[in-house]
């Protein structure tokens, strides 16, 4: 099961593979660090713990259930030349959960209701785990969906799943806190996700937009914001 471990090659795949997933994790640690923070904070870094393991369960349970998955892109409804898989169903179903979740973040934030964080209702912790389950299902099948394509050995896709979703347990806790400190790095978070979610939109009527693009768009929207928060602090200072 493990033989690659002596070829280099499969390591430089391990390598590449995990890179990917990490990327491919972002949209999940931005989604997964919006939903805890409507928590208490007592309540955080478990959820945060929990949502990235249901992450990791969800990527390695489709991993292991592979006819499945890749029977999911065979036509399932056919509209002239259209044709709609399974994996399209999933996609825009969660594809309209994102938006729809994202846009209700924003007017809440608008409306100045961002920050209330009572354990009770839609805000409580069964509430919020049950929300990030949803879409690590969505975002776990296009990630195993690439990993197929990329690598066909098993154990190096499980390896890479495990040691992305390690990383991201790391990286999800200051993401998160920077997020709540900064209320328009949090829009812009938030239309990061409804541009995800009109991705997978439109992935499912065949029109393939390259993630690479939402990502530089996202990359340097944040670091334009991050000039303009210095330069709030400077003028503060002043």
């Amino acid at each position: 099961m493990f033989e690659w471990i002596s070829s280099p090659e499969a390591w430089v795949a391990l390598g590449t593979l995990t890179a990917l997933e990490i990327v491919l994790g972002v949209d999940n640690i931005i989604f997964l660090s919006i939903l805890v923070g409507r928590l208490p904070e007592s309540q955080r870094n478990f959820a945060r713990r929990l949502g990235l393991g249901l992450a990791m369960f969800a990527r390695l349970a489709l991993l292991f259930s592979l006819s499945w998955v890749m029977g999911l892109r065979e036509p399932i409804i056919t509209f002239g030349e259209l044709a709609i898989s399974g994996r399209d169903t999933i996609l825009f179903g969660g594809g309209l959960f994102l938006i729809g979740k994202a846009t209700q973040e924003i007017h809440e934030a608008l409306e100045g209701n961002g920050h209330q964080s009572k354990p009770s209702g839609k805000n409580g912790l069964l509430w919020i785990l049950l929300q990030i389950a949803v879409l690590d299902i969505v975002f776990s099948l296009d990630s195993v969906i690439t990993a197929v394509g990329l690598v066909d050995v098993v154990s190096i896709m499980a390896t890479a799943i495990i040691i992305a979703v390690g990383v991201m347990m790391f990286a999800a806790a200051p993401i998160g806190n920077f997020v709540d400190r900064h209320p328009t790095i949090k829009i812009l978070a938030l239309a990061f996700l409804i541009l995800v979610g009109v991705m997978l939109v439109l992935e499912c009527f065949s029109i393939h937009i390259p993630k690479a693009y939402i990502y530089f768009a996202m990359v340097f929207s944040v670091v334009v914001e991050l000039i303009n928060i210095k330069m709030r602090k400077n003028n503060n200072h002043t």
